[in-house]
């Protein structure tokens, strides 16, 4: 039985502020960042640290209502919610504009919105319905596994037909992060590994494009094609190492500056940073990301219910993935792909999704005291 349609004054005592203050921090540092990854520009891109204020307010508004409601509520929207996401997935074929070799952006006027981004929290919200309607407590196999894998199959699949690899693979990370903690059988989990390396020559001959498959090549060969493919990888590692380990001051790092850096505002702000803080700087932000998602972990192991298990395990890893993709492919550890850094990287639809996954765990949290009806576990 849910309790409760509003925030009580019980929860509001019980108020998450480390999770509240992490991501703040994390927000604030991306703004600054921002503010340096953009000073090089005039007209709307020197702008844009100002619209990424607007969007983080947007997504503080959005994010306290759903704070407001009791989480336990979106269980019963979890499928209308999914259909609605692949809906707008379907309708991207059909209104958004191509940028760049990509159509995944659908306009309204002076307003746009990546549906695929939204999409992560709503394929999180359908697995947690799933997870908590099935009664089974014992270790699962991959046939009890096959609903929740269509579930992701479906979007992932219309994502890559955009074609968006980056955010692909987090839906599919995201799946297997709650199928981890849902006690698969130990033989379904290795016959599963199993399929995914007998998968892999399929996948690299049939389904990636030429493109993907030349930023894997680069990856496993970083300096046969530095001046084309390769520019995007180098020129991130060399601003990380040009960091040091104080960095070189606000507004002084050169490949930025010197506009050797593309795409510094959205896919690669974390070598700006890098190369402005160093090597100290870089760890005071890494664990406010390590941080984020311990805490969701916790979060979602103090949950009152399997519902919010799940959805809190959900949010923290669209955080984890998103940081641990990002971060690796701008060191130069992962092959480049269009993944952003949690409200660190330029994007409205990118940071409101983060945002209402924090106000989901901050959810979670905050009600892990009030009365539910039973306590079932994954």
């Amino acid at each position: 039985m849910i309790r409760g349609d509003s925030l009580s004054a019980r929860d509001r005592d019980h108020f998450d502020w480390p999770l509240f203050i992490a991501a703040v921090s994390i927000a604030v540092l991306g703004v600054v960042n921002l503010y340096s990854a953009t000073s090089v520009y005039s007209g709307s891109r020197a702008e844009l640290y100002i619209s990424q204020v607007y969007w983080l307010f947007m997504g503080g508004i959005i994010g306290g209502v759903l704070i407001a409601i009791d989480y336990r509520h979106l269980e019963r929207l979890g499928y209308v919610l999914y259909t609605f996401g692949v809906f707008s997935l379907a309708l991207v074929f059909v209104l958004a504009r191509d940028v760049r070799g990509s159509a995944r952006w659908i306009e309204f006027g002076a307003f746009r919105f990546q549906p695929s981004e939204f999409m992560k929290v709503f394929l999180v919200i359908a697995l947690a319905k799933f997870l908590h309607d099935d009664p089974r407590n014992e270790g699962r196999t991959l046939r009890d596994l096959a609903i929740p894998a269509t579930l992701t199959a479906v979007p992932a699949l219309l994502v890559l037909k955009q074609p968006d690899l980056g955010t692909a693979t987090i839906l599919v990370f995201v799946f297997l992060t709650i199928a981890a903690v849902t006690r698969v059988r130990w033989k379904s989990a290795a016959l599963f590994v199993v399929s995914i390396l007998v998968a892999v020559p399929i996948l690299w001959e049939y389904v990636l494009l030429d493109y993907q498959r030349a930023r894997v090549l680069v990856f496993l060969h970083p300096e046969e094609d530095l001046l084309h493919r390769g520019w995007h990888a180098h020129h991130s590692r060399v601003a990380i190492g040009n960091g040091g380990l104080f960095g070189n001051g606000y507004l002084r790092g050169t490949q930025n500056q010197f506009l050797f850096l593309p795409d510094q505002f959205t896919d690669f702000p974390f070598p700006v940073f890098a190369e402005e803080w160093g090597f100290v700087g870089c760890v005071v932000l890494v664990c406010l990301y390590a941080f984020l998602v311990v805490w969701g972990i916790r979060i979602a192991s103090m949950a009152k219910d399997r519902f919010g298990a799940v959805l809190g395990v959900g949010c923290a890893a669209i955080i984890f993935w998103h940081a641990v993709i990002n971060l690796g492919m701008t060191s130069g550890a992962l092959p480049v792909v269009g993944v952003t850094l949690p409200l660190f990287s330029y994007g409205g639809s990118s940071v409101t999704t983060v945002m209402v996954a924090i106000a989901l765990l901050m959810s979670v949290s905050m009600r892990r005291y009030s009365g539910v009806a039973s306590l079932d576990r994954l």
